[in-house]
Order: structure tokens, then C-alpha cells, then sequence
């Protein structure tokens, strides 16, 4: 029972590692998100080409389901430009608070699709949770207002991302993580790249920031967003939604502990980060695993 536990630390741990990243490549935001899925894709083609058991599972899966999988792509690569274009449009702030607030869409929808039971004491865990997010982003950025453009791309993105976890809960019941990572990553970077065909972002990149995004792949991608479609199958999808909110408690212990960053976090970052992870402890504790 400790398994999704395990996972789901691991995958917060992980992801928190894409801030770093980012801010270490000079690419532009979608040619980032496009090589970072197609890196994290080719990862996990090995898997595909040399495991017969997966081979065989991709090749005789339902249209239904592959179309739905299709979808769950798409709405993920959706996430993914959103969020960053949200960013240049409004504050920081506001951007990363609209977006993190998927657990709000999460935890009722996850408890009338799929009869997962929340307690009092999950929902005071939601609610500090958010709560401590405000507090860290806000207090250290500031709550400006930006423009209406920027926070309805936010807003959209946490929309996406709410989408995506609820998705991945109902897939991974039937699917293995390889075969449903892999044709979701794939259908997302081939999203990407038209998106970034669309909007001129450049394909051709610096070699230092392709190595970067191979690293951000690895770690964020397979040890991140794998882990946690892992733990899908077993973790109530509130609970894994509430998770992703350490990410950026993680990002700012990263970007404090990193010698070449050391950003000393401020009392708004304890505060917040504290407050976080209390409501996701309350989240956790209280929630039903299924047997595996």
C-alpha cells in the first residue's frame, strides 16, 4: 500500500525539476514543451519496440479507447501551451494560482464519475492546500490583476490539466502505464510541433538547450509524469490532483539547495509551502487506495 505513496513523491520531486529547467534554457516556452514530450516519448519507445506484451496490448486496443487516448493528448499538450502562453500574458502569480486550482474541478467530478469518496477532512486538505499556494505565489510575485487574456489562458490550462488527471484515472484501470504514456506523450508532441509550425516557434534550437530538455525529459518526464500516471491506477484522482500542488514547494526548495541558483526562500515561500503540504498530508491520510 506504500507503492502509491512511494510514486507520487517521486513524480512531485521530479517535476519540480521542470522549473529549473526552463529557467536554464533560452528556447522559446513551445519549442521547450515540444521536444520535452517528444524526448520523453522516444524514452519510452524501447519499451514498445522490445516487449512483446506491450506490443501486443497497443495492437489490439479498442478504437474507443485509442480515440479517447488520442483525446487525453491532445487536452495534455493543450495544458502545456496554454500555461506557458499564459505566462506572457498576465503575472506570474496569477498565472500559477489559475492553473494549480484544478483540484477544485477535480474532487467533486472525481466523486460523481467515479464514486471516489472525499472526507470533511479532504476537503479542509483541498482548501488549505490552494489556500497555501495563494500564499506562497502571491506573497512573493504579488496578485496583480494582468490582463483578461492571460488569466483566461490559465484558467483554460488548470482546466486542461483537471481534464487530464480525471482521463488518466479512467484509462490506467485498463491500460499499463507504457502503452498509455507512450501514445499520449506521442499524440501531445505531434500536437506541439503543429502548434509550434502554427506560431513560428523555432525548431532548431541551441545544444545546450536541446541537453538541457533532455535532462527535463528524463527526470520530469519519465521519473515525473510516468510515476504518476502510474500511480493513477491506484491514487483517487483528487488525491493525485491535490500532489501536483507541492510542485512548487519543490521548485522553490530546488532553486534554494542548487549552488548555481540559491534563491533563499522568503517567509511567504515557508509559509505557503508549509501550509501546502500540511492540506496535502490531511488529503492523503484520509483517502481510500484500491487493492493491487
Amino acid at each position: 500500500m506504500k507503492k502509491p505513496y512511494v510514486a507520487l513523491f517521486i513524480a512531485v520531486v521530479s517535476v519540480s525539476f521542470a522549473a529549473i529547467f526552463i529557467v536554464s534554457c533560452q528556447a522559446p516556452p513551445l519549442s521547450i514543451a515540444f521536444y520535452r514530450l517528444s524526448f520523453t516519448t522516444l524514452f519510452l519507445l524501447p519499451f514498445v519496440l522490445f516487449h512483446k506484451k506491450i506490443r501486443y496490448e497497443m495492437l489490439n486496443l479498442s478504437s474507443s479507447t485509442t480515440l479517447i487516448m488520442f483525446g487525453i493528448g491532445i487536452i495534455l499538450a493543450s495544458h502545456f501551451a496554454l500555461w506557458i502562453t499564459s505566462l506572457t500574458k498576465t503575472s506570474v502569480a496569477s498565472s500559477v494560482i489559475l492553473v494549480t486550482a484544478h483540484p477544485v474541478m477535480v474532487a467533486p467530478l472525481s466523486h460523481f464519475l467515479f464514486k471516489e469518496k472525499i472526507s470533511y477532512l479532504s476537503i479542509v486538505g483541498i482548501t488549505l492546500s490552494i489556500a497555501g499556494v495563494i500564499i506562497l505565489v502571491g506573497g512573493n510575485y504579488g496578485l496583480q490583476p494582468g490582463t483578461l487574456y492571460g488569466n483566461v489562458l490559465a484558467i483554460l490550462g488548470g482546466i486542461a490539466a483537471g481534464i487530464y488527471i480525471l482521463g488518466g484515472r479512467r484509462m490506467r484501470q485498463k491500460i499499463s502505464t507504457i502503452c498509455y504514456a507512450f501514445i499520449v506523450y506521442g499524440v501531445a508532441a505531434i500536437v506541439l510541433f503543429l502548434l509550434c509550425l502554427l506560431f513560428n516557434s523555432p525548431l532548431l534550437i541551441s545544444h545546450r538547450d536541446y541537453e538541457i530538455i533532455f535532462l527535463m525529459a528524463l527526470v520530469s518526464g519519465i521519473f515525473g509524469h510516468t510515476f504518476y500516471n502510474w500511480a493513477l491506477k491506484y491514487v483517487p484522482a483528487y488525491v493525485a490532483s491535490v500532489a501536483l500542488l507541492a510542485e512548487p514547494v519543490g521548485s522553490s526548495l530546488l532553486a534554494f539547495l542548487l549552488p548555481w541558483i540559491q534563491q533563499v526562500p522568503s517567509i511567504y515561500t515557508i509559509t505557503g509551502g508549509s501550509i501546502v503540504l500540511a492540506g496535502i498530508y490531511l488529503t492523503v491520510r484520509t483517502a481510500n487506495f484500491q487493492n493491487f
